[in-house]
């Protein structure tokens, strides 16, 4: 992995596709590559390790001529990151060139077997592999670069998304998935766009068709577009119109777009609660709960898979759904759900929860749950995406593209979904009752405008996150809904300020973490006004007998913890069960002005990528 992007039309492709490896930097990535076929018939292969501005440099006194190419992000897998291990690769005669995202497992054995055959292999990676055995499969039967891609799929374990060019045949792209995303941008028979989602391409068509699990696709210069199934029978063309715009990809005037996205919260929750609660918050329509009535009153238990950031909001769900509609709930790591031979059958829903809809364990556990009759509920966010095509039925979080690896309104957006599912299902269930039902409604649509409030602290924040730069480790603490938010904001600091950080449940820090105390360490306690307030100010008085030094995140005229803390941010009163949507919004922005501060590429963090499309 990481990313794709792929043209063949009547216009130059290489300003297309460093345009395209451009859109895609916000999924990480350590090298770039781009291959093009030029006029003269040769395939022209230029990489380079570092950021795409390094590829750039190294190709603009090449030959970047001809209208078919092929271009890759690398985030790297098998090899280190150099620019040999750089994608694209060549077949050994030189004629074909592959991009790919994903893992060939069986790589080592059809290594072992192509060398007998006189192969050779310059890198380290699985993907050389892959494009010396489409290779030998064409040299050893005489086919068609379709027929020899069709043939090493068939011969290969693990996923991929690729595409193929070939210097013999520049007028056309084969293009091939499994467990990896890939799109076909459409604009008429004049040009084709290939991309591993639709950010590249966006400004050049509107019009996509997202390949499926085990299809291949032909895509022929001034010709229709074909697709053939796993079957070897034509599959459909099922064209999607994109939802997303040029304006949701740029920074707006922001410094990053992590802060750009941050203080697009209010919006995106607005959009995420449109259409769903009314005015009075009398009514909540989930379309996909009500369509699905029957499964969730005789659900016996809710399982929750995610990874990551979406983890978290899945133990926020867990309070909600427990709470709410008195069912009970897990909530697994999706890696090792599908790895420990999970009882789950008939009664169960899963609730499958990605942002990118993409994450490889999780498309993986709800396959696997689905397999043993689950029924399968995803909560995502982009359109057309494997996991919303692959559930029962499911709910979209509608907070628009999120470019920034490290989340933060799609995290927000996803607790929003959850509490709203579990107030359907609730009221469906008749576990909650209609005053309480009203309050948590109205103070859903109060959340936009309460978030606001909170990002009026950025200036106190940034300033804060000065005293910080010098901490080597930090320890959050949360009780009770908010103990994943406190998990949240130590995954967010750790992310993009590399600065190490332990989420932890405030009760549990004097059963070990209470020993790493000093007043080096600094801790910050989530500590709002909520049913268990006392206890949480308890367990800052046990930081502060320590000589730990606390920052508090408290509600509006707290006069107890903000006595003891040393620093306090004021957050907006809220019903408790949706206090995380207030309390992780402080939490980002100490994140990211701490980053800032340090240097860090906030946007971009080391070794990370938005989408992770391999276990």
């Amino acid at each position: 992995m990481c990313g794709i992007i792929g043209y063949i039309g009547n216009r130059e492709a290489y300003p297309i596709l460093v345009q395209g490896l451009h859109r895609l930097e916000y999924r990480g990535y350590d090298s770039s590559g781009v291959a093009l076929v030029d006029p003269s018939g040769e395939l022209r292969i230029y990489k380079s390790k570092g950021k795409v501005d390094e590829l750039e440099r190294f190709a603009r006194s090449k030959e970047l001529g001809g209208t078919i190419g092929i271009a890759h992000t690398r985030w790297a897998t098998h090899g280190e990151p150099n620019d040999t291990n750089a994608h694209p690769h060549c077949s050994q005669s030189g004629r074909i060139a592959l991009v790919h995202n994903g893992t060939i497992e069986n790589y080592d054995v059809l290594k072992q077997a192509l060398r007998q055959h006189g192969y050779d292999f310059r890198s380290e990676t699985d993907t050389e592999v892959l494009v010396q055995l489409i290779e030998y499969v064409m040299d050893s039967s005489g086919c068609t670069l379709f027929d020899a891609v069709r043939e090493a799929t068939h011969r290969i374990v693990g996923a991929y998304a690729i595409a193929v060019i070939d210097r013999e045949n520049p007028n056309q792209i084969i293009a091939a998935r499994r467990s990896s995303p890939l799109v076909i941008g459409i604009s008429g028979t004049e040009a084709y766009y290939l991309a591993s989602d639709a950010t590249p391409i966006v400004e050049f068509t509107d019009e996509v068709v997202y390949l499926n699990d085990g299809e291949i696709a032909v895509i022929n210069r001034n010709e229709k577009l074909r697709i053939v199934g796993s079957d070897n029978s034509e599959s459909k063309i099922n064209i999607t119109k994109l939802e997303m715009s040029i304006s949701e990809l740029e920074k707006g005037g922001y410094p990053h777009f992590m802060l750009k996205e941050i203080f697009e919260q209010p919006k995106t929750i607005a959009d995420c609660i449109s259409g769903r609660i009314s005015p009075d918050g009398e009514r909540l329509t989930i379309s996909g709960v009500l369509e699905n009535r029957e499964r969730f009153l005789k659900a016996r238990r809710i399982v929750i898979v995610a990874c990551g950031t979406s983890w978290h909001a899945g133990l926020i769900g867990k309070h909600l759904f427990e709470e709410f509609c008195r069912i009970p709930v897990e909530v697994e790591y999706a890696s090792e759900f599908r790895y420990r031979h999970p009882v789950i059958g008939e009664g169960d829903v899963l609730i499958a929860v990605s942002q990118s809809g993409e994450t490889a364990d999780t498309l993986a556990a709800l396959e696997l749950a689905k397999g043993q009759g689950a029924f399968i509920f995803g909560i995502c966010n982009v359109i057309g995406s494997s996991i919303p095509r692959a559930t029962h039925s499911g709910c979209y979080i509608h907070v628009g593209p999120e470019i920034g690896v490290a989340s933060t309104k799609a995290f927000t957006g996803q607790v929003t979904v959850l509490a709203m599912v579990a107030l359907a299902v609730g009221r469906l269930r008749g576990t909650i009752d209609d005053e309480r039902f009203r309050s948590v409604t109205r103070d859903l649509r109060r959340i936009p405008m309460l978030i606001e409030e909170v990002l009026k602290l950025d200036g106190r924040v940034r300033e804060l996150s000065k005293i910080f730069t010098y901490a080597h480790n930090f320890l959050y603490l949360g009780r009770g809904y908010n103990y994943p938010a406190a998990l949240e904001g130590a995954l967010k600091l750790k992310e993009i300020s590399y600065i190490h950080a332990e989420g932890y449940p405030a009760a549990e820090m004097k059963h070990g973490p209470i020993a790493l105390i000093d007043n080096e360490m600094p801790t910050v306690v989530i500590a709002t006004s909520d049913s268990i307030y006392e206890k949480t100010v308890s367990n800052i008085q046990q930081v502060k007998a320590r000589n730990g030094r606390v920052l508090a995140i408290v509600t509006e005229g707290d006069e107890v913890a903000s006595k003891i803390a040393d620093w306090t941010l004021e957050i907006p009163e809220v019903c408790e069960c949706l206090s995380p949507l207030l309390t992780s919004i402080p939490l980002q922005l100490l994140a990211y002005h701490t980053a800032v501060s340090k240097g860090r590429d906030v946007d971009r963090p080391r070794n990370l990528a938005k989408s992770v499309t391999v276990e």
